[in-house]
């Protein structure tokens, strides 16, 4: 399906992987409250599509599924998938391209991000998906993770310390159907300084007497 049309399925049901995902979720919740399983049922739902389409979105088929699964009615599930701004309630691309534009983020960069995915994604600018079907470029809020900043989320994974040459090398690699690893493109480890960390290095050990 083309991120560029809107065009709603006529129907979905859960495939046996989202029912036995749905079975472990609505477990852990007591009897009468399984409504309070809308949010990661939702998810299961955005996966699914994602599987069978390409596109992980969650139409409103999709959503009545989950309020028959829970019991709900269907407006309490849609009030619940507008609101939460990870679900995506139309079609996207293969790959979602979401910027951090953050201050953290801005400061470190994220404009040249923010360029090399219109650049070498092919895109017009955020909230544009690409001809191919294979990006969508979405602005997000602060992802956590400033300290490595600029940070470009790939769907689920978190790509750190971003340049406008790295961020175009990356998505390069997507459109030849590889995956590189997440995480710092410069070898950070977690959270440690450029080049390593040092803590307690650059302090003289003391003499035991």
């Amino acid at each position: 399906m083309s991120a560029q049309h809107h065009e709603e399925p006529k129907s979905f049901s859960f495939d046996a992987d989202s029912i036995a995902q749905i079975d472990r979720i609505v477990a852990r919740y007591p009897e009468g409250k399984q409504a309070s399983a809308v949010i990661p049922l939702l998810y299961v739902a955005q996966k699914q599509m994602g599987r069978l389409t390409g596109s992980a979105w969650v139409p409103r088929v999709a959503m009545d599924a989950v309020a028959v699964r829970l019991g709900m009615a269907p407006i309490r599930v849609y009030e619940v998938a507008t609101f939460y701004f990870m679900f995506n309630t139309k079609p996207i691309g293969r790959f979602h391209l979401q910027v951090c534009g953050t201050t953290p983020c801005w400061l470190r960069g994220s404009d040249e991000v923010l360029r090399a995915c219109k650049d070498a994604g092919h895109l017009k600018g955020y909230g544009d998906s690409s001809e191919d079907g294979l990006f969508t470029l979405t602005e997000v809020e602060c992802l956590g993770a400033c300290v490595n900043a600029p940070i470009l989320q790939v769907d689920d994974d978190y790509y750190e310390d971003l340049t406008y040459e790295t961020t175009v090398q990356l998505i390069e690699a997507l459109k030849r159907g590889e995956r590189p690893k997440p995480g710092s493109v410069i070898g950070r480890q977690t959270s440690a300084p450029a080049g390593g960390p040092d803590t307690l290095l650059d302090i003289p050990m003391m003499e035991v007497k």
